[in-house]
């Protein structure tokens, strides 16, 4: 049948009209039950609501909920940075999508920019409730949005969170000029210098 890791996501087969991958502004479809976008794009009514979207996780400290009647508002109020404690809120969010889902429900998960704390929250799901590796799970995110790109912390958390869920890593910590990144980014920063480099 192939490896466990190389099964094409559930999105992909169960899907296929699904929206083309989104650019920073729009919303994308990652799963059946789940979308991916900016804080503007949640701001959106009319976006959100063609999405027949049911309940919204605001990945932000800086964006308040929008508290619309019929949808419902997670907030998970962690700041894009390294040191944040993302993963704190890595199951409690993947089981309100996927509960969300067994209602026929839809959820989305924004941050400011949906493309560091809303994609890793995402990525995580993903591993959890579809068994994706986390090398599949953030290369089909990417597929759907490409300007996602977590903080080097939450790929430390990813990775951490990862070898919970399968005893077994697909993603490691490399070193780079502009110090450790996943090797999943180690071709791109090859030829980088960090800006110290130039003094």
């Amino acid at each position: 049948v192939g490896s466990e890791g190389h099964r094409p996501p559930p999105a992909a087969k169960l899907a296929p009209g699904a929206p083309p991958a989104s650019a920073l502004g729009g919303i994308a479809q990652i799963s059946p039950c789940l979308y991916l976008c900016s804080g503007n794009a949640a701001a959106n009514r009319h976006l959100v609501s063609a999405r027949a979207v049911t309940c919204v996780v605001n990945a932000t400290m800086e964006i308040p909920n929008a508290n619309w009647p019929d949808i419902d508002y997670v907030k998970v109020p962690v700041p894009d940075l390294p040191h944040a404690p993302l993963a704190l809120y890595f199951d409690s969010v993947a089981d309100r999508i996927h509960q969300t889902g067994k209602r026929n429900g839809r959820t989305l998960v924004h941050c400011v920019a949906g493309v560091s704390r809303s994609a890793s929250l995402c990525i995580a799901y993903l591993m959890k409730y579809h068994r994706l590796s986390l090398l599949d799970a953030h290369q089909w995110v990417k597929s759907r949005r490409p300007v996602v790109r977590p903080n080097v912390g939450f790929w430390r958390q990813l990775i951490d969170y990862e070898r919970q869920l399968f005893g077994k890593n697909t993603v490691r910590m490399v070193p780079s000029p502009i110090g450790p990144v996943p090797d999943v980014y180690e071709k791109e920063s090859r030829g980088l210098v960090p800006l110290w480099g130039y003094r």
